[in-house]
């Protein structure tokens, strides 16, 4: 990684200061002790690798206290992973940033060095991101005033970026610029990127699961004249404290924010870390309640040191939201949105649990560990989430029209950018004219703006005759990692794979492949056959058993010392001698393949799986790291069809988990298409059984109501070793579900006019929907380009088939000629093609919906309704809602 150094004196940074070395960095001296005492922990936890190296050269005061608290509270992964001397380019530059912007002397110390200074937002990869970007900000924002500064950021980050959705692991900065675009947790950790660039106090706020419906979500908070204010990352608004997901915060349990380090601000903390403190922010969006958990055994006494875990259903799992730890009267608590939660109590393997209701009077709930997991039971727990309570700032019509104007200039310079990169037809004919193999020109359009890259590595491939490898290389990469992936990594896992097999699939899949799980993929083949001895490679590819008795040997396991979902590379893990579990599983896949042993780590149970020389597949527990392989017994779910619930889907309508220690752990089957024999379901899966570790399960299942309510259920039962295992997976229905008259919530006028795509001809809505005189049809107002709405049309595209089957009119509406020309319907290719596309002329068809449906804010979008032949809507959905595809095939097959 290139540096650039620049002494803060030479910078002038500190003039009137009578020398460079007498400046703090941290005035506070108690404050600084602590740091001091904290660094040297941290030294004696990291004595291998020569990690600290950095503080043995000359450094100013200010800089020495910078890095002490970097190295204090960093994770292991980013000590081993990163150079000293990048740090010290980052302490230089937001000193310079803070000497040269105007609102620099404003920010607080303590605000500076949680929320400027560090360069970690998420687990993202690091980069030279504030370098570059303060090059590209500094003469935009030199001089406005902090507040204008902020909005001004997040129209030059949405010039960069829109939303997109992609995999779980968070692109870095610059790579999202790159790519032009993330989801939102790449979005809002690139703008958070922006703002400490140019010295900007900013964190990212997370919602780690919504209460209402499916899914997740992350923004920004920038801090504006001694108060935090929020935006939507990449999402311009004419104001703060403004954006799409107003309303859903509203309806929230829980946001927050991961601060670097010890952070003693005003709000409130959720968990203290050797490494960061979480704070509550619920507050700041929506009306909140606090719990108090009392945890007892079964002799009726207090148990200090239980694990509560709090926990919101979500994609048919109650997700672990928020962690707390008993005192020793037993007792913990916690703020939350109005809604409701399952705490989750544990401890020796011991569990309990019970509902817990934020929004009631008196809520101070007791929790007895006195369960196991052997006995079976069913339990139904109807779930409410918090009601809307959005409060919306003013725009005025004015500001609203200036800000689109931006944007639309926005998009037409990313747009200009993306045209730089290969589509389809240029990446063809770059293939053809160097005549490389056809299947390049795939890699090379997915590459966006790390074509480059792709497009050498194949030239060189093609040069030294390792073309037909180096495709197959390319081939096990994701979508994600074609866009980032360095030429160092490339050539590294190309040139030093050892193919020991001749199962061609199961080497680029198991030994080539550079990826384990979601971690950011690195060069390590050729550093693991410089570092490890010739006795251990010829003993690790012989016997990978000796690999586990090396590790228990060398490698101390210590969870506390990284982040949640950060991976410590393997070269960082051969130099410190340390490891987190996630880490540890990608450490030893990574040097088994790296001897040529095709490795794994499997992705429902999470498991590390190898094949020895005989062809055996072994697996290992990390918790029980013998080479074993576990016993194995079958399960089989009974169900009985509904006309609403066919096929009950895994993550829509059902979770199972595996109770480890008294702790409930996902069982991550696949996502798909279930319609086309794909992704996981009861019919597909289940329904004539499973094989599966032998143990205890938590079976949770629930159909997601359109006001966001669950009728959820809870069941638990043992998988016996080589035997069978029956449970029912039990959906209930609200009472007075299945065939009904629909009640009808609000009319609309069927005279509306609305302007046809299809030759821009006026016409009646009434007309347009094409309907019988008892026939339905769906209506929907669209935000283009908007999350909430790319989120629906994934959905309904998702359920395409089902529409199609249906046969009644989809009629998508958008507020304008200029949101119609921004939709590229080719983003959504599985949209059923019974859809109709038209223009609401003046907003009229919105206004009424707003007025009839009493909506709080008729400027949030979607808005999807399903409307009778005379106009009466029996189902209304408005804002971001995650499986509405499945709530309206839900609500017509209802319909009598």
């Amino acid at each position: 990684m290139k540096t650039i150094l620049i002494p803060l004196c030479a910078l002038g940074l500190l003039a009137g200061l009578h020398a460079c070395s007498e400046k703090h960095f941290i005035n506070d001296s108690a404050y600084r002790e602590q740091v001091e005492q904290d660094l040297e922990r941290k030294k004696e936890q990291l004595p291998d690798g020569d990690l600290f190296s950095i503080f043995n050269r000359e450094l100013t005061a200010y800089e020495r206290e910078a890095l002490m608290f970097l190295y204090a509270y960093m994770p292991v992964g980013d000590i081993t992973d990163y150079s000293g001397e990048y740090y010290l380019e980052n302490i230089r530059l937001s000193a310079q940033a803070k000497a040269e912007m105007p609102w620099g002397k404003e920010i607080p110390e303590e605000v500076f060095r949680h929320f400027v200074l560090p360069v970690r937002v998420n687990n993202e990869n690091l980069d030279d991101s504030r370098r570059v970007f303060y090059a590209g900000l500094k003469a935009r924002v030199m001089n406005m005033t902090l507040h204008d500064a902020v909005l001004e950021v997040n129209h030059w980050c949405h010039e960069k970026v829109i939303y997109t959705p992609s995999d779980a692991r968070t692109s870095s900065p610059l790579a999202s610029v790159k790519t032009a675009y993330g989801r939102c947790g790449e979005e809002s950790t690139f703008t958070v990127a922006a703002l400490r660039a140019v010295g900007i106090p900013a964190r990212q706020v997370y919602t780690p699961r919504w209460a209402h419906t499916d899914d997740n979500h992350a923004w920004v908070e920038a801090w504006v004249d001694g108060r935090w204010r929020f935006l939507g990352a990449c999402e311009p608004e004419p104001v703060l404290d403004l954006g799409w997901f107003n309303s859903s915060a509203s309806r929230g349990m829980l946001m927050h924010s991961k601060v670097f380090g010890r952070y003693k601000g005003r709000e409130e903390i959720m968990l203290q870390t050797p490494l960061y403190t979480e704070i509550n922010l619920t507050q700041n969006y929506a009306p909140t309640g606090n719990a108090a958990i009392t945890v007892t055994g079964v002799d009726g006494k207090p148990v200090a040191g239980a694990k509560v875990e709090f926990k919101i259903y979500n994609y048919a799992e109650f997700y672990t939201a928020a962690t707390r730890y008993t005192d020793k009267e037993g007792l913990t608590s916690i703020g939350a949105g109005r809604g409701d939660m399952l705490a989750w109590a544990s401890k020796d393997g011991a569990s309990g649990y019970a509902k817990v209701s934020f929004g009631a009077a008196d809520n101070h709930v007791r929790i007895v560990l006195d369960k196991t997991g052997r006995e079976a039971r069913s339990e139904a727990i109807d779930i409410l989430p918090p009601a809307e309570s959005a409060h919306l700032p003013q725009v005025t019509p004015e500001q609203r029209q200036a800000n689109d104007k931006r944007l639309a200039e926005e998009d037409s310079i990313r747009n200009a950018y993306v045209a730089t990169l290969f589509n389809k037809e240029s990446a063809k004919a770059f293939v053809a004219t160097h005549a490389l193999p056809e299947e390049a020109a795939g890699y090379l359009a997915a590459s966006r703006g790390n074509r480059d890259v792709i497009a050498q590595f194949l030239l060189e491939a093609q040069k030294n005759k390792t073309e037909a490898k180096a495709i197959d290389l390319l081939s096990v990469l994701s979508s994600k990692d074609l866009r980032d992936v360095s030429a160092e990594v490339l050539n590294d896992h190309l040139a030093g794979s050892p193919q020991l097999v001749a199962d061609t699939a199961l080497y680029n899949a198991c030994v080539m492949n550079p990826r384990v799980g979601n971690e950011m993929i690195r060069p390590y083949k050729s550093y693991f056959n410089e570092a490890l001895p010739a006795a251990d490679k010829n003993g690790f590819a012989e016997d990978p058993q000796t690999l586990t008795d090396w590790c228990e040997d060398n490698i101390t396991m210590r969870e506390d010392l990284n982040l949640p979902n950060t991976i410590i590379s393997p070269t960082g893990i051969w130099k410190s001698r340390v490891a987190d579990v996630k880490s540890y599983k990608v450490f030893y896949v990574s040097v088994l393949r790296s001897v040529g042993v095709p490795a794994w780590v499997d992705g429902v149970t999470g498991k590390i799986h190898y094949r020895r020389i005989d062809r055996q597949v072994v697996d290992i527990d990390i918790e029980q790291p013998e080479a074993l392989q576990a016993p194995k017994g079958k399960l089989i779910l009974n169900y009985k069809p509904t006309p609403a619930v066919a096929n009950p889907k895994y993550y829509t309508h059902f979770s199972l988990s595996k109770l480890n220690n008294g702790v409930p752990r996902l069982m991550s089957y696949n996502e798909g298409d279930v319609d086309m024999g794909g992704g996981t379901s009861w019919l597909h899966t289940f329904k004539n059984g499973i094989t599966i570790d032998a143990g205890r399960y938590m079976l949770v299942s629930g159909i997601r109501q359109s006001d966001g309510s669950v009728p959820a259920t809870i069941s638990f039962f043992e998988v016996k070793e080589d035997q069978t295992t029956q449970a029912d997976l039990i959906l209930r229905e609200k009472s007075g579900e299945g065939k009904k008259t629909p009640e009808v919530i609000g009319r609309i006028d069927t005279g509306l006019e609305l302007t046809a795509l299809n030759g821009e001809e006026t016409v009646s809505l009434g007309n347009y929907c094409g309907c019988t005189r008892e026939g339905h049809y769906i209506l929907a107002i669209l935000g283009v380009n908007q999350e909430p709405t790319n989120h629906v049309l994934r959905d309904i595209a998702a359920r395409g088939r089902d529409f199609e089957a249906w046969g009644r009119r989809i009629i998508f509406l958008f507020t304008g000629k200029e949101q119609s020309l921004k939709y590229k319907a080719a983003d959504f290719p599985e949209l059923p093609a019974t859809i109709a596309y038209g223009i609401d002329r003046n907003g009229a068809i919105q206004q009424q919906l707003a007025e009839t449906l009493k909506l709080k804010n008729a400027a949030q979008l979607p808005v999807v309704v399903i409307v009778n032949a005379e106009g009466g809507i029996i189902f209304k959905s408005q804002g971001y809602t995650i499986g509405l595809g499945e709530q309206l095939m839900k609500e017509l097959k209802s319909i009598r």
